[in-house]
């Protein structure tokens, strides 16, 4: 027989649609392995892509022949920025757009031959889908978590909407890479922050990698410190400061505000007035990104001083886009002796630098700002204590004065939540002139996005939806009013953050989930995608669950029980990408070397939770491999079992299934090379292997390349599918050696080689060794004799 990849896997994709491997029987356990679901864009998938996708399938078919149920199910994250984007582009309307790039990727993922189940499939732009995307944001709403304001966001220019935090990388627009502005415009935001500690501690249970994790935390961002109050001489005002640093307050020689921070226009002196509303309006055209990245620092005297509470010391007043508005009270008291951002301002300005802080307790000359604990100096009745103790005493103190207490801050900011665009799902509520805002009634759910020639984005602040004046002049659902609907739409995380509830039944009208889908399937046992969802993704699906599990829709608090974030595939040292021209599409590679040999090199290609370079020659190899594995199992004449086979089988099982097990899937692929190697060894040598290793093999491989998988189980004489088995099990006890060669050194120098049984007593196998040697040991007094059980006989000799 030729291995004939082509025939063989369009036969089997047709056997597995007419009789599916994953069924569902009583005696399976339920088991929910997802991919975090893809955006359909107009490139397709590549091989960087696929790497996921496998992964996951692989784990699936493992997981099935481990006597579970599998619920792996598909769909697209079809709304948002990108899809629009591409539309726009390519002169097409998103819905179109979407429905042919969604047939596309569908076609590509048919070549995986991934179990997904098609009948799960979700869309975010379907009515009946984002019909609960809506449902939810009323909930939010109604608790108190949704909220409207105007703010100065993140503005992209060029795809003419608003930005959340995280959607901007380096001063730019993650989608288009423009350049980031700021626009103060009118926002839906949701309290995330009411969540933050509950994100923070719930971290430390999670079965998750730990740099994603940490990622979490750092974004988080949590830090203990104080407010203080400081007054401005010759006000009334009054500017709190937050800092994680209380101990250096005697040291504070400076302040800074936002350049956005409400009392800058009322401080500020009028000879100073025209340069701050110059640099106020500068600060506003940058990213928040931009300004904390920004080494060379800029800023301008108020023509104020502020008076420090603990010694009554003026300090000037500045601002500098350094400082955040949402970060703290949006004031910093700058101690330059110990801050390296306030090192070199004060450097920069010319302003006074004191350390109250000393390795040794004494002052010293200062060439960069000194960070770390010590001494307290220069600071009045603290002199002499720690700063350790300084951090916790001081803020105990301001709070006796009532100048300032102990507190606590995060990084997270509340999350801005509306998009001035098209594409997206209409925010279910109206504006009512006697009402104010009103959630539209749940009876009334979907808000279908209304039908439209003209989608493009207008540049003015306004979502397309507010010209299309039938669709937003309604009734308002509390006084029967005229009302208008809500013209901005919701972001593309809004469908992400909780689709994977849908999944177990898609078709549910009644509600979110069922108790019954809940208890069976949730929450996602294995979730599988690409490290660059650490962040946004994970973040926000956590804090839709918890809300969901507070108002009683769920029966728990984490969406995802165990967390696999793959490499990515590079190529030329970069990520793939059509403007780089260094994408690799999977269809040539299929149709040349067939679904297994691409699926198995995925997977080759290096440690799956890194980064790998994409190298041609590989799969050739991989392919040489799988010819290997055919070669064995159709020219095998099956013989008696002899103990090196027995022996031999029962490593490759362990082996196998301990890679399998802690997801070193590329140790998996060499180790199937390395055994099979082995086994070629041994067949030549006893003529043939025996009937069980031949089917162990094929069964181990199964999950990674099934179709060849298949057709040996068949060409073996086996009926049904090689699926319908369970994982093989080793038994320690069968791996033993019966003998095993250890080496014999005199005085650490190798003179021999014996054979012996790895459970020998020391004695018997040290007399054995010496009566082997005994010529060499003749005229010498042996001083020292060591064993090393399974490896060598050393004897010490004068």
């Amino acid at each position: 027989m030729k291995y004939d990849h082509k025939q063989i896997e369009q036969k089997w994709r047709a056997n597995w649609e007419k009789a599916p491997i994953n069924v569902e029987t009583p005696d399976r356990k339920p088991y929910y392995c997802l991919d975090m679901f893809p955006y359909p864009s107009g490139n397709g998938l590549h091989v960087g892509h696929w790497r996921g996708y496998v992964l996951s399938d692989v784990w699936s078919r493992y997981k099935i022949l481990g006597g579970h149920y599998v619920l792996h199910p598909m769909g697209w994250d079809a709304f948002g920025l990108p899809a629009e984007n591409y539309a726009i582009q390519k002169k097409v309307h998103p819905a179109i757009a979407t429905a042919e790039n969604v047939a596309n990727f569908k076609r590509q993922l048919h070549d995986i031959s991934a179990i997904y189940d098609w009948d799960k499939e979700v869309n975010t732009t379907d009515p009946e889908f984002y019909k609960w995307t809506q449902w939810i944001f009323l909930k939010m709403f109604e608790n108190g978590l949704a909220y409207e304001k105007e703010m100065p966001i993140n503005w992209c220019p060029s795809c003419k909407t608003g930005l959340a935090n995280e959607e901007v990388k380096e001063g730019c627009c993650e989608r288009c890479g423009s350049t980031v502005t700021k626009k103060n415009l009118r926002q839906w935001m949701l309290k995330i922050t009411n969540y933050a500690e509950r994100l923070l501690n719930d971290l430390e249970n999670l079965n998750w990698p730990e740099k994603v994790k940490k990622m979490q935390a750092d974004w988080i961002g949590k830090s203990y410190g104080a407010e203080i109050d400081f007054e401005i001489e010759g006000s009334d005002e009054k500017v709190k400061v937050f800092t994680t640093r209380p101990d250096t307050l005697y040291g504070a020689s400076f302040m800074v505000l936002a350049p956005e921070h409400k009392a800058v226009l009322n401080l500020v002196t009028k000879e100073q007035r025209a340069e701050v509303e110059k640099y106020v309006f500068d600060a506003s055209t940058k990213s928040s990104v931009d300004r904390m990245a920004d080494k060379d620092k800029t800023g301008v005297f108020l023509g104020c001083y502020a008076i420090n509470p603990l010694n009554g010391v003026k300090i000037p007043v500045w601002i500098s886009d350094y400082v955040l508005a949402d970060y703290g009270t949006g004031a910093i008291m700058c101690v330059p002796a110990h801050d390296e951002r306030d090192f070199a301002f004060a450097k920069k300005f010319d302003l006074p630098i004191i350390q109250v802080i000393s390795k040794t307790g004494k002052e010293e000359e200062l060439t960069e700002a000194y960070t770390e604990p010590g001494l307290m100096i220069n600071s009045g009745d603290f002199n002499g204590m720690s700063s350790e103790e300084a951090k916790k005493a001081i803020p105990e103190f301001l709070e006796t004065k009532n100048i300032g207490k102990k507190t606590t801050n995060y990084k997270l900011r509340d999350w801005v939540f509306s998009r001035q665009r098209y594409w997206g799902e209409p925010i279910p509520v109206v504006h009512c002139k006697c009402c104010g805002i009103v959630g539209v009634k749940e009876e009334e759910l979907p808000i279908r996005l209304p039908e439209v020639e003209s989608y493009e984005p207008t540049g003015t602040g306004e979502s397309p939806l507010a010209a299309i004046d039938e669709w937003v002049n309604t009734t308002c659902p509390k006084c029967g009013g005229p009302a208008k609907r809500e013209t901005n739409t919701m972001p593309q995380w809004a469908g992400s953050s909780w689709y994977f509830l849908r999944y177990p039944n898609p078709h549910n009208d009644k509600e979110l989930v069922s108790k019954e889908d809940m208890k069976k399937w949730l929450p996602v046992d294995m979730y599988v995608g690409g490290i660059e969802h650490a962040v946004l993704h994970l973040l926000y699906a956590r804090f839709y669950t918890k809300f969901l599990y507070d108002i009683g829709v769920v029966d728990f608090e984490e969406p995802f029980t165990r967390l696999f974030n793959q490499g990515m595939v590079t190529k030329n040292g970069a990520k793939m990408s059509k403007s780089k021209g260094n994408v690799i599409s999977p269809d040539e590679l299929v149709e040349k070397y067939g679904c297994d040999s691409l699926r198995m090199y995925e997977l080759f290609i290096g440690p799956p939770e890194l980064d790998s370079e994409w190298d041609d020659r590989g799969i050739e190899g991989v392919n040489r491999f799988l010819n290997k594995v055919w070669r064995l199992v159709d020219e095998n004449k099956p013989v008696a079992e002899t103990r090196e086979m027995e022996r031999l089988r029962h490593k490759l099982i362990r082996d196998i299934t301990i890679r399998m097990e802690g997801f070193n899937l590329n140790t998996v692929v060499s180790g199937f090379m390395e055994y099979t190697n082995k086994l070629a060894d041994l067949q030549k040598k006893e003529g043939g292997l025996d009937s069980e290793t031949i089917k162990t093999l094929i069964v181990l491989l199964a999950p990674f390349t099934p179709h060849i998988s298949e057709e040996l189980w068949e060409a073996v004489g086996e009926k049904g599918s090689v699926f319908a088995n369970t994982w093989p099990t080793y038994d320690e006890e069968k791996m033993k050696e019966d003998e095993i060669e250890i080496a014999i050194q005199i005085t650490g120098k190798i003179t021999g080689r014996m054979t012996v049984s790895p459970e020998a007593p020391e004695a018997e196998v040290i007399a054995k060794a010496k009566e082997l040697v005994a010529a060499k040991l003749e005229g010498k007094i042996i001083v020292k004799e060591i064993y090393v059980k399974g490896r060598i006989v050393n004897l010490v000799v004068k």
